[in-house]
């Protein structure tokens, strides 16, 4: 089969789910607020109008309201979206640069896997946030430093993801087809099996973004993640905790927010495996 009538053949199992073309309307839809943030919002995230606090939702010139400093919340959303969407990003980004040369280290080499897989069962041990606030802690308060403490976090779940691959693959016959022909161990690793790897790391990676914006919201709500004025998602929830009585629209739209990113891409990840593996929810079941 050609590699267009493959990729056609993706995109039909892709967007023939109906689950996953909502995921993937939903995810384009995020991509789109998080990029075009400074055009779609009416005001400046950080500008206030004390004579406004607490406007009520779907007024002129407010259509989610205000806080209680009368700061416009679309404005400050659209912006929280971005800033969960960039540190997803990042979190993932590191996870998967440095989770899978390990993943492939311990799957092919038993004398790695015999440190680096208990390294890893190890980290799996404790919760994931628990990891997270403990590094963000460390490290300081800051959007790069969150994203580091969540891609940190996540190395060992893609570390397992890439060594139980690696672990199939390496019993193939193309494998042990490049054994005989003498390739190097590296040259077998990165040529034959990362590639046969890359839909479980790509599926994998759209599990943990989800799971960042989440962490990345939770170190903001406690002080350890993005800092204000910076906009955050955990931030205005933060904020808007104290009146939660006198204004819930303060908290409901952006939480909100971290569950339509959640969804969209949770729903998009369910599809895009079972397009890139059909076999899997088969297994599954």
């Amino acid at each position: 089969m050609s590699t267009t009538k493959t990729k056609r053949s993706f995109l039909r199992k892709l967007l023939g789910n109906p689950l996953g073309s909502i995921g993937a309307v939903m995810v384009l839809i995020v991509v789109i607020v998080a990029v075009l943030a400074p055009l779609l919002a009416p005001h400046g995230f950080a500008q206030t109008n004390f004579s406004v606090p607490f406007q009520i939702p779907f007024t002129q010139g407010y259509p989610l309201g205000t806080d209680d400093l009368g700061r416009d919340i679309a404005s400050r959303l659209f912006y929280g979206v971005r800033a969960s969407l960039e540190v997803g990003i990042l979190a993932v980004a590191m996870a998967v640069i440095i989770g899978t040369p390990l993943g492939l280290l311990s799957g092919y080499w038993p004398k790695a896997d015999a440190v680096i897989a208990r390294f890893t069962d190890v980290a799996l041990a404790f919760p994931f946030l628990i990891i997270a606030v403990a590094f963000a802690a460390i490290a300081g308060a800051s959007l790069q430093n969150a994203a580091m403490a969540l891609g940190i976090a996540q190395i060992p779940t893609i570390v397992r993801v890439v060594r139980g691959e690696t672990l199939r693959i390496k019993q193939m016959n193309f494998v042990s087809a490049a054994v005989a022909t003498d390739a190097s161990p590296l040259k077998i690793m990165f040529t034959h099996i990362l590639p046969n790897c890359a839909s479980a790391i790509i599926v994998q990676a759209t599990v943990i973004l989800p799971t960042a914006v989440i962490g990345e919201a939770m170190l903001s709500f406690l002080g350890l993640g993005i800092q204000p004025p910076d906009p955050s998602l955990g931030i205005m929830l933060s904020d808007a905790q104290q009146y939660i009585y006198r204004a819930p629209f303060a908290a409901v739209f952006p939480g909100l927010a971290i569950v339509f990113i959640c969804l969209a891409f949770n729903l998009f990840g369910d599809a895009l495996r079972d397009a890139l593996d059909p076999n899997a929810r088969k297994e599954a079941k």
